[in-house]
């Protein structure tokens, strides 16, 4: 699993345009075999039908809980240059493309299926739960590695704290790795209490696609 995991994560680096929308569901696809190939149960990967309803109760208020946040962050003067990020000065049109089908497709599903799903169920079986979330999240952490590494230049509030030389690039992505590992954690715990990937998923498309649609709505209106 991590082996084809690093593949796919240089892949969708270097690779070219959109690897990660073609290769995600596919992989995504192949863990979930994988994983019922090891003898995990549906349940064991948070895909039960079963815990459908809970899940979706912790999405909906994982999806609000996050659109607030990100309302009081842009409505703060001091919090809102956390939200200028070139990587999504997008047109209304890119941006909705990328919060409502690249998002999900190439980033959300490969990931909560992976760390959230069959990898902490594998773990979990073998380790128990809490050697699960801890190995899953240092993973989930180590795999933004790659996309963070122009952090430092992309962000502008990050840049102003850190600095844009090689200091403030390592600085940016040992940040990026150790926040996304504590998210990581979240997103267990999330998956543990519904029993379902569906409530992670929620609150990882939150997190990404609402920030970019904020990201690029305030692009717009500067630049209106």
């Amino acid at each position: 699993m991590i082996v084809v995991l690093a593949a796919v994560n240089v892949a969708a680096k270097y690779g070219p345009p959109h690897t990660g929308l073609v290769a995600g569901p596919l992989v995504a696809l192949g863990l979930v075999l994988l994983g019922r190939r090891a003898g995990l149960s549906w349940h064991d990967m948070g895909l039960s039908r079963r815990t459908l309803v809970p899940g979706l109760k912790y999405a909906v208020g994982a999806v609000l809980a996050v659109a607030v946040i990100y309302a009081i962050g842009v409505a703060i003067p001091a919090t809102r240059p956390a939200f200028d990020d070139v990587r999504y000065h997008l047109h209304l049109s890119a941006a909705l493309m990328t919060a409502f089908v690249v998002v999900p497709l190439g980033t959300v599903l490969l990931e909560e299926v992976a760390f959230r799903g069959v990898l902490l169920g594998m773990v979990n079986r073998h380790r128990g739960a809490v050697w699960a979330s801890v190995t899953s999240s240092v993973l989930f952490g180590l795999w933004h590695i790659l996309p963070s590494l122009r952090l430092a230049q992309a962000n502008e509030a990050v840049g102003a704290v850190l600095g844009t030389d090689v200091i403030g690039q390592v600085l940016a992505v040992l940040g990026a790795v150790g926040f996304t590992a504590l998210a990581g954690l979240l997103l267990c715990e999330l998956r543990r209490r519904s029993g379902s990937l569906l409530a992670a998923a929620a609150l990882h498309w939150a997190t990404n696609g609402l920030g970019l649609l904020v990201t690029a709505a305030l692009a717009a209106v500067r630049l209106a």
